[in-house]
């Protein structure tokens, strides 16, 4: 066993639903156990109920739970940085010529390489990733993200129509390859399958009806919508027959408690009572939606019809993995949008990056907060010595302030240490 002494810092509580400062919890100490959290409490008792056990001290900077990112692309990790352009237009320059790279299987190793070692500088711990049109380079994501011990939920992207030719495949063709990575990698240690179209102006009535197959063997989904005004109207006249674009996933049968579909940038109030409804959830994805000139997120509508939302860091048209920056970023979004928007506390953004995204993703009763029986995973955010932040941290009046600081000012260097079921992912600073 193992004392962690320090700031500790998480949000049992849901500050949606309640007053923010009773989401939020503080500790001094955490007793963990072969990766697991046994006790939390008062260092002084603690030590006093276990005097032989080593003690780490996290002096300096705050520990929160492992950061848990909704919707990310690994195959882009190569492709940030985009800008100018609208969502297809980015698609048709930047993400797809990448994403078709990972047909040569070395090279797919590399990124996947890359981007779980990026998660992890970025203090992510558990994250749902959109994966590739390529079964083996997703037999290279899941084989890294084992080795790693990180949370990972992904699954074979699936088009057959409209995107450039060599990332289109057969319905036959992803079902048989789709349901051979489920036998192989779903509930294998911590890794998990979900079932992955990538949004239906490239998938067909007949691809999502494979989808609805898959989902059958008790996996997840996750999917795009309504993020962009012609991409919403190009849906619209490629599916005459339903309601909206929502509808083009639930009349499959793919609207569950088990689906997160990202952006939403755009909904209209029936899809926001259907999302309920199912128990669905939205990753919401700031610095995306701001980059490609998408849309403000209306995140007060959502919560108002009961609709779940987590952060997602939509890496590449995202601008980095570093959930606190998303964090940061709807939080802008919200102040700009005046009286429409939803006024977000240090309390808010620390349970998006965090508790949000457990639930989003099924792992609540594993992840997202410091209760007792749950994994250790958790970031140490202690600034660079001489920093701004270590300035502004050294002032902060309470935890609320010192959260609010983070959140404006931390980065990835600040990173001091991640564990992964109390694992250390990197050298110590």
């Amino acid at each position: 066993m193992t004392l962690y002494a320090g700031t500790i810092v998480d949000t049992p509580g849901d500050p949606f639903t309640g007053d923010p400062d009773d989401a939020l919890a503080q500790t001094g100490a955490l007793l963990v156990r072969e990766g697991v959290i046994r006790a939390r409490g008062n260092f002084a008792d603690l030590r006093g109920e276990h005097p032989d056990e080593p003690v780490t001290r996290l002096d300096g900077g705050l520990l929160v739970p492992g950061f848990v990112d909704s919707h990310v692309h690994f195959p882009q990790i190569r492709a940030i940085g985009g800008l100018g352009m609208p969502l297809l237009d980015w698609l048709e320059q930047c993400a797809l010529p990448e994403e078709s790279k990972l047909a040569d299987r070395a090279y797919a190793r590399a990124v996947a390489g890359e981007f779980l070692d990026g998660l992890l500088a970025a203090g992510t711990t558990s994250a749902l990733v959109f994966g590739s049109h390529f079964a083996p380079a997703m037999d290279e994501l899941f084989g890294a993200a084992e080795q790693r011990g990180l949370n990972i939920t992904s699954g074979l992207v699936l088009s057959n129509r409209i995107l450039r030719p060599d990332l289109l495949n057969s319905p036959e063709t992803a079902l048989t390859d789709s349901a051979d990575l489920i036998l192989r990698w779903h509930d294998r240690g911590r890794l998990r399958y979900a079932v992955t179209p990538r949004f239906s102006l490239s998938a067909s009535d007949e691809m999502l009806d494979v989808c609805a197959q898959l989902l059958g063997k008790g996996v997840w989904f996750t999917s795009h919508i309504n993020e962009n005004v012609a991409e919403i109207a190009q849906v619209a006249g490629l599916f005459p027959g339903a309601r909206n674009y929502l509808d083009t996933y639930r009349r499959h049968g793919l609207v569950t408690e088990r689906s997160v579909l990202a952006h939403n940038v755009h909904p209209a109030d029936a899809e926001l009572e259907v999302l309920a409804e199912h128990g669905a959830s939205v990753a919401h994805c700031p610095t995306s939606n701001c980059a490609l000139g998408s849309g403000l997120f209306p995140l007060r509508r959502h919560i108002g019809h009961g609709v779940r939302v987590a952060l997602g860091s939509d890496v590449g048209a995202g601008a980095g993995l570093f959930l606190p920056k998303e964090a940061l970023q709807a939080y802008f979004i919200q102040q700009l949008l005046g009286s429409d928007g939803l006024p977000l506390t240090p309390a808010h953004l620390l349970y998006l990056a965090t508790r949000a995204g457990a639930q989003a993703l099924g792992l609540d009763d594993r992840v997202g907060d410091f209760a007792v029986g749950k994994d250790f995973d958790a970031v140490w955010l202690r600034p660079v010595p001489g920093s701004t932040l270590e300035v502004n941290l050294n002032h902060a009046r309470d935890t609320t302030d010192a959260l609010a600081r983070i959140f404006a000012l931390a980065t990835p260097a600040d990173v001091a240490d991640v564990w992964i079921r109390g694992v250390s992912g990197r050298a110590p600073r």
